[in-house]
């Protein structure tokens, strides 16, 4: 499997993870909440009533905004369809945003503690922050993008 192809491929089933955590972060009332311990800033945080519409323009703790992953899909079709090297660099720079930015939402930080286990919402979260990570290293290689 050539690189551009393994890249297309990591980039899709992250896009089917993100879609995936936005179905269950709107089915469990999961918003966005990237609140930490020793910030009390009551502005970083989302409200579950408003889970449908901050969905568009914040993401929920699962998945990232609409216009985000319209993008991600525009870059994956790109590249698919053949080299591309501007839909490469957008891959590997949206993988390297979203993987912390994973990491800083509160439900997500739940499940990797100990005891933070559930069946449905740990697997998107590990899918989640593993596929963006790879499509982040991959999508910073040259190579990748031909």
């Amino acid at each position: 499997m050539t690189p551009r192809r393994l890249l297309v491929g990591l980039s899709a089933a992250q896009l089917a993870a993100a879609v995936t955590g936005l179905g269950v972060a709107l089915r469990r009332g999961r918003s966005w909440d990237i609140r930490q311990p020793w910030l009390n800033w009551p502005v970083l945080h989302g409200a579950p009533e408003q889970i449908g519409r901050d969905w568009l323009w914040s993401g929920t703790a699962y998945s990232a905004p609409a216009w985000v992953l319209a993008g991600e899909l525009w870059a994956i079709r790109n590249l698919a369809a053949g080299p591309d090297d501007g839909a490469r660099r957008m891959l590997g720079m949206l993988g390297v945003l979203m993987a912390p930015g994973y990491l800083a939402e509160r439900y997500v930080r739940g499940h990797l503690r100990p005891g933070g286990w559930d069946p449905v919402e740990t697997p998107v979260v590990a899918a989640l922050i593993g596929l963006s990570a790879a499509m982040g290293v991959l999508g910073h290689r040259a190579q990748a993008g031909r």
